[in-house]
């Protein structure tokens, strides 16, 4: 037993270097963990990225040899928990899930403690969702139109929560303020299911949560869906018309998750965890667990996935500049 052991550790030694032990595959030499990896939810638990994250937690830990856990680190819009990241080595046991809102930080805050191109690098995108925006349902708005007649009548009264400044729920519903003219008042809290929670107690308007975490209270009554800010309508609510159908040509807004890593990883940890998480995407069953979350998956990995985050950067900048966010 410590003959195989001793050989396995030599194993992830070489392959963390890029090097493989002669007469070894490259499957066989492929880097493993040598201890529990965590992965690092930026929001409160029982968040979507929080959901997501537990998914694909639960079928790592067979493949790595190792428990995979996740830990929520809320607070900041995503900052607490990209610095935590940043304070551990980069050796490829730590991963932080990151939503939109990392490609909306060095747009939204003036003095990020990191340069989020520089210090990450992109390990997988795993999937995006499109937002719904929500009311109570016994809001006096039947329909988006009715809610946008009704805040233009009353400018800055009507509210809107989201996962907190900068977060992809806050941009959502800016861009959407902005495309229909109207004034919301806008209410952070720590996750969208907080903000969620408000709005079926009649203390908020409405909010843009994704469809994963709106969908059970609206079949059970609790909430109403004025709109879908996807293109096209969602294959799992089509009854739900788009804001583009409400009146706002052209509106598009999805929220995306994914992880990320610091950027000074070796090169082979990142393509061999890159390699696992594609493989859980491919399950059946997971795919049916992001369908059923409105969830549309997705495999880019690596490079492709930087060149990604790089261009949302600079369209949310477009974006936050567009609608008149002063950064923090």
């Amino acid at each position: 037993m410590v003959d195989v052991m001793q050989r396995r550790d030599f194993i992830a030694a070489m392959a963390a270097l890029g090097l493989a032990a002669p007469g070894l595959s490259s499957a066989q030499a492929e880097w493993m963990p040598s201890k529990p990896v965590r992965i690092i939810v930026p929001f409160t638990a029982g968040a979507l990225t929080d959901i997501i994250a537990r998914i694909y937690a639960d079928k790592l830990s067979q493949p790595l040899g190792q428990s995979v856990v996740v830990e929520n680190r809320p607070g900041a819009g995503g900052v607490s928990a990209s610095q935590m990241l940043l304070s551990q080595p980069a050796d490829g046991h730590t991963l932080l899930f990151v939503s939109s809102a990392h490609a909306a930080n060095p747009a939204l805050k003036s003095k990020l403690p990191y340069d989020t191109e520089k210090d990450f690098s992109g390990l997988a995108l795993l999937a995006s969702s499109p937002s719904l925006v929500v009311v109570r349902e016994d809001h006096p708005a039947k329909t988006l139109a009715e809610f946008v007649a009704a805040a233009k009548k009353n400018p800055g009264a009507m509210t809107y929560g989201s996962a907190g400044v900068g977060a992809a729920t806050h941009l959502t519903g800016a861009y959407f303020a902005a495309e229909e003219g109207i004034n919301l008042l806008h209410i952070p809290y720590k996750g969208v299911q907080e903000a969620v929670n408000e709005v079926m107690a009649g203390r908020l308007d409405t909010a843009f949560p994704p469809i994963a975490l709106a969908q059970a209270f609206i079949k059970s009554g609790k909430l109403r869906a004025l709109a879908v800010t996807s293109p096209q309508r969602a294959p799992s609510m089509p009854d739900v018309p788009t804001v583009a159908e409400s009146g706002v040509p052209g509106f598009d807004s999805s929220i995306w998750y994914a992880l990320v890593m610091p950027a000074k990883t070796p090169r082979p940890i990142m393509q061999a965890l890159a390699s696992q998480f594609v493989k859980v995407t491919e399950m059946p069953e997971i795919a049916e667990k992001l369908r059923s979350q409105g969830l549309i998956a997705s495999k880019l990995t690596l490079g492709e996935f930087d060149k990604m985050i790089s261009a949302d950067i600079q369209k949310t900048a477009k974006l936050v500049k567009a609608v008149g966010i002063q950064p923090e």
